[in-house]
């Protein structure tokens, strides 16, 4: 992706506005479900706000223009602010891969729309297929990769949701170890294809096949 800030600067611009509304829109919504299930550290430590500089980390997003993986910067909250924690904590989870599906599903609609009835309009189309494809795109990769059942991502603690709470203990347990299998699966190790790309792959092709629209 960084590669394109000098190869086409035009592309490399609405990869970053794709980066920067996939990133603000997954915190967000992580602490707008904090907030509405009760837990008021969001809003106190100033994250129920659309303002990116609120949840881009720099290092993370600079990661992701780089290496394709990053991250923004976690919402934190309190457990013992929910009525029912586990529950709840995997509600909170949730939230961020679910809003990034929704963006890129009105990013679809709106393209489809322009190729519809702006097909007259060339700057229309340029500006559309200069930014729609990559929040689409972006924002699907960013939902798929948070669901992989992995600490820190958000499939963990979804899973941990939605188990029995004898096994949901157990599943806890792996939390420690989550990094490791993490750096696995994104690096190359055994061969020239990371184990995330075989993973992801299948499933972010399944969304695209559904949302980007044939010219």
């Amino acid at each position: 992706m960084f590669s394109e800030l000098f190869n086409n600067p035009l592309s490399f611009l609405g990869w970053l506005v794709a980066l920067i509304i996939g990133i603000t829109v997954h915190e967000f919504s992580h602490a707008f479900m904090a907030d509405r299930l009760g837990d008021p550290t969001p809003r106190v430590q100033g994250r129920l706000t659309l303002n990116p500089l609120a949840h881009l980390d720099p290092l993370g997003t600079l990661m992701i223009l780089i290496a394709r993986f990053g991250w923004g910067k976690p919402v934190v909250f309190d457990p013992y602010n929910l009525k029912n924690p586990q529950r709840d904590t995997a509600l909170i989870s949730i939230a961020g891969p679910i809003s990034n599906i929704l963006v890129a599903t009105i990013a679809s609609i709106l393209l489809r729309v322009l190729l519809i009835t702006s097909i007259q309009n060339g700057i229309l189309i340029s500006i559309g297929f200069l930014l729609l494809p990559p929040i689409i795109m972006l924002n699907i990769g960013l939902a798929v990769f948070n669901l992989i059942p992995i600490h820190p991502l958000d499939g963990f603690k979804i899973v941990q949701g939605i188990l029995p709470t004898e096994y949901a203990r157990q599943w806890a347990e792996l939390e420690p170890y989550g990094m490791i299998f993490l750096l696995f699966l994104v690096f190359p190790i055994f061969g020239s294809v990371a184990p995330l790309s075989q993973i992801t792959g299948p499933m972010i092709h399944f969304f695209l096949s559904l949302l980007m629209p044939t010219v």
